[in-house]
């Protein structure tokens, strides 16, 4: 059986540490839900504006916030799959679904 010292032990914990926590894949891979989240929230901003300006129906304005929910289901979805994070690909595809739902809110 390999046994290690309690000192070993605690710096190969912190070297694993520092190698995942200095990885700018891993920062950037937060931001990139953040600024997928960010997008989706104003949106629904935009989408409330419509209504109350009655530029869009009620039944229209459900259907986009339907529509903005997909997304979000979608992006959780795909996050839970890569420790709480998406992909450069899956933030494509995420924008791509948003800038469809964009330009149905006029």
């Amino acid at each position: 059986m390999l046994t290690a010292s309690k000192t070993t032990r605690l710096a190969l914990i912190m070297l694993s540490l520092g190698l995942v926590a200095g990885s700018t894949t891993f920062a950037d891979a937060g931001f990139r839900r953040d600024e997928v989240n960010a997008r989706l929230a104003h949106e629904k901003v935009l989408i409330d504006r419509a209504f109350r300006q009655g530029t869009i129906s009620s039944a229209k304005a459900n259907n986009l916030r339907e529509d903005v929910k997909d997304i979000r289901q979608q992006e959780r979805l795909d996050a839970s799959f890569n420790h709480n994070h998406i992909t450069p690909a899956e933030q494509k595809a995420l924008n791509q679904l948003e800038n469809g739902l964009r330009k149905k809110i006029p």
